[in-house]
């Protein structure tokens, strides 16, 4: 038979190539086997009990853990355990769903494996992959929802490290709330239709389970089939979206907030800035479309007319719209056009604080911004105005206060006139200045210095890649730090990416 091969110009497949597949197995009532009387043996029967099944223990003598696991009993009501005081044998697999040994001799697991292929009962030996049909995920649990990791025996402590993620992730209310959903299931299939309706009850249910910390209160299913009634009332009621306005903070996906990704994860359109990192629009939701909207000095940019007039439109046709900004949508983000534009068309909007760059500046340099002995304020100034120069409006004699640590975002092109300016207002020249770019990202460079060299610094950091700059005496503690590692007196210095 011929294997048809794949064009080379065709679009990749929606599903990559995948090391298992992952399966979630319904146990409940099913007799199942473990050999061994291990503690590895005992975890693996308390699992198996946990999913409801009759689990058979085959073992000489059992360890401690696995005793007062037995004398405990199951904890789900239809788990158990039958004890059977000796090893296992061929005639032993007869019924079973399937079959789980803890075997030390490579003979004695092959044994194993090759009865229970024979009686065709899947089979896992643990810790041994030549004998295993199946394999374990690590499990994070909030049952009825239930999350495995697998790594495909590759590195199991990567698979441990993923589960405490998602455990950060998903609140321990999260049962509670899947629980009534299954009970609701079927009474809203009633009420609403498939498609926009049924969805956005949904969509709200799922926002309330995500954004209380307390299980569902007794009641609170009737007045959420109310809601679904409205609903189906007044359709016309849930084709408005939303916007909201979310912070993807300087680049490191990592520092995005829970509800930040949360957002990414419900959207149906993002609108994202240009300085975006790929890593953050990666934990969106694959269906969502993904629309670039950036705005970059010297560059053909978007006008902020067409992205209002876009968030409108896509809000009022249904869409869950989130407008993804660089950095916090509240600092130098035009947040505040954006909000009063679509509060004119009675657009529901929120905001997701993200971390703002300067913020990520100081701690991945370890510098404190604000120091009770050096600078009881801190300022984030922009450092030019719309016609490319220096600010008209912004206070200079305020901020170059010594007293004060002042941070230039968008400064790159204007540092030399930022540093003439703040010295002819009084600034010392040998103030402590630091510049970097592309901050938290894996190109980030940053240069240390004092404000009369800061021209320097910026012929050395670049033009090209976002730019912050620090002035002030807080800086001074952790600049001696980073001479005494070998630096030259003058603090000039450029490190790359770290």
């Amino acid at each position: 038979m011929d294997v048809l091969q794949q064009p080379r110009n065709e679009a990749p497949a929606r599903m990559e190539p995948l090391a298992k597949l992952p399966v979630f197995w319904a146990l409940e009532s099913k007799r199942v086997i473990v050999a061994g009387g291990s503690d590895a043996a005992a975890w693996k029967a308390e699992l198996l009990a946990a999913c409801g099944a009759q689990v058979h223990v085959y073992a000489d003598a059992l360890s401690d853990t696995f005793e007062k696991l037995i004398s405990r009993g199951a904890e789900h009501p239809r788990g158990s355990f039958v004890r059977h005081c000796h090893g296992w044998n061929e005639t032993i697999f007869a019924a079973a769903a399937i079959a789980i040994a803890d075997c030390e001799e490579e003979d004695e697991a092959k044994a194993f494996f090759d009865a229970a292929r024979m009686a065709g009962v899947p089979v896992n030996v643990i810790d041994k992959p030549a004998f295993c049909q199946f394999q374990f995920g690590s499990i994070v649990n909030r049952s009825p929802v239930v999350v495995s990791i697998s790594t495909d025996g590759a590195a199991p402590i990567l698979a441990q490290a993923i589960r405490r993620r998602i455990e950060t992730l998903l609140p321990w209310t999260l049962k509670g709330w899947a629980e009534l959903a299954q009970t609701m299931r079927d009474r809203v299939n009633e009420r609403l239709t498939p498609g926009p309706l049924r969805r956005a009850f949904w969509e709200r249910f799922v926002d309330r389970a995500f954004s209380s910390s307390d299980t569902p209160e007794e009641g609170v299913g009737g007045l959420l089939l109310e809601e679904a009634d409205r609903l189906r009332e007044a359709p016309a009621h849930c084709s408005r979206g939303r916007v909201t306005l979310v912070g993807a903070g300087p680049g490191d996906a990592e520092l995005l907030t829970l509800k930040a990704v949360r957002a990414l994860q419900a959207a149906d359109v993002i609108l994202f800035d240009d300085l975006v990192s790929s890593e953050v629009l990666e934990l969106a939701r694959r269906e969502a479309k993904r629309m670039l909207v950036g705005k970059r000095g010297g560059r053909t940019s978007c006008r902020q007319e067409d992205i209002n007039a876009m968030m409108v439109k896509l809000a009022k046709s249904g869409k869950r719209v989130v407008r993804l900004k660089s950095g916090d949508p509240m600092i130098f983000g035009r947040a505040g056009e954006e909000i009063a534009h679509l509060d004119r068309e009675n657009i529901p909007v929120d905001v997701i604080p993200g971390i703002t760059a300067a913020s990520a500046m100081a701690s991945r340099l370890g510098i404190s911004l604000t120091h009770r002995n050096h600078a009881q304020s801190v300022r984030f100034i922009t450092g030019h105005s719309r016609h490319g120069g220096l600010p008209i409006d912004v206070d200079w004699a305020a901020v170059a206060d010594p007293h004060t640590t002042a941070v230039f975002y968008m400064g790159g092109r204007t540092a030399p006139l930022i540093a003439d300016r703040l010295i002819e207002e009084g600034l010392p020249p040998e103030t402590p200045a630091i510049i970097i770019s592309d901050v938290s990202r894996s190109t980030e460079r940053d240069w240390s210095g004092t404000l009369a060299t800061i021209p320097e610094g910026i012929a050395a950091i670049g033009y090209d890649n976002p730019v912050l700059i620090a002035v002030g005496t807080a800086l001074a503690a952790r600049l001696n730090v980073r001479d005494t590692n070998g630096f030259d007196g003058d603090h000039r210095l450029v490190r790359g990416a770290r």
